[in-house]
């Protein structure tokens, strides 16, 4: 047991649920996933390895809370939206949270267990959509597509091995390997995208604001498809 300044015996908090999946996820926010481990997550608490499965099954359990958290912190579209607005505040707070876990998508999409928070999630888009005219079948694909693009989105800002205020540097440095005979279009996009950085260069917050663009860009596209699969709908 650890001791305060005094030497005497500091008092240990109680183990609960709650406080084994908050430690949980500091662990995977600060080491991945693949760190999160009961013996690892006990540490962290300063307790036994042994005295977590009082408050969690086993390893799956332990998981299931995390993402139980991870989806407390959606920002469900509120019933009285208009279904656009609501699908954008969805798709952006989906992207911040999953941003700010970055392991947190990989493992969502690989478990199926219905956790409360999970399934108000769902029920809330649904809802939104059910409400605004949209048939059990296009509601379903709306948010598959949506979910689709999302998540998709988010892995490719994870694990692009590079920041979009290094576009420049990165550019300078493939423009002289690609042949202009060859790949012309190409080179014409690379000029694009390290002119529209140079621009932002010194902004604040130069690189979320241009992903933040960009994910804009794409949600505006699936929302306007969408737009017009519920006028075609209707028209049947």
């Amino acid at each position: 047991m650890k001791r305060n300044a005094g030497g005497r015996a500091a008092k240990r908090l109680p183990v609960t649920r709650e406080r084994i999946f908050a430690a949980a996820r500091t662990l995977a926010d600060r080491s991945g996933i693949e760190a999160v481990t009961m013996r690892a997550v006990a540490s962290r608490l300063d307790v036994e390895a042994m005295s977590l499965y009082k408050h969690v099954r086993n390893k799956d359990d332990l998981l299931d809370g995390l993402i139980e958290l991870v989806m407390q912190e959606l920002e469900p579209p509120p019933v009285s939206a208009d279904w656009r607005s609501g699908l954008r505040l969805r798709a952006r707070s989906m992207r911040t949270v999953l941003l700010r876990h970055r392991w947190a998508s990989m493992l969502i999409e690989s478990r199926t267990t219905p956790t409360p928070a999970r399934l108000r999630h769902h029920e809330a888009s649904l809802h939104l959509l059910r409400d605004a005219g949209f048939s059990v079948e296009l509601a379903y694909n709306a948010i598959l597509s949506l979910d689709s693009y999302i998540y998709g989105f988010v892995a490719q800002e994870v694990w692009w091995p590079f920041e979009p205020d290094e576009r420049p540097e990165l550019g300078a440095s493939l423009a002289p390997h690609i042949s202009p005979s060859e790949y012309p279009h190409l080179l014409e996009m690379i000029s694009f995208v390290m002119g529209r950085a140079a621009k932002k260069e010194g902004r604040a917050s130069s690189t979320a604001a241009g992903y933040q663009a960009d994910f804009d860009f794409g949600l505006e596209l699936l929302i306007d498809g969408l737009a017009r699969s519920a006028l075609s709908q209707k028209k049947r």
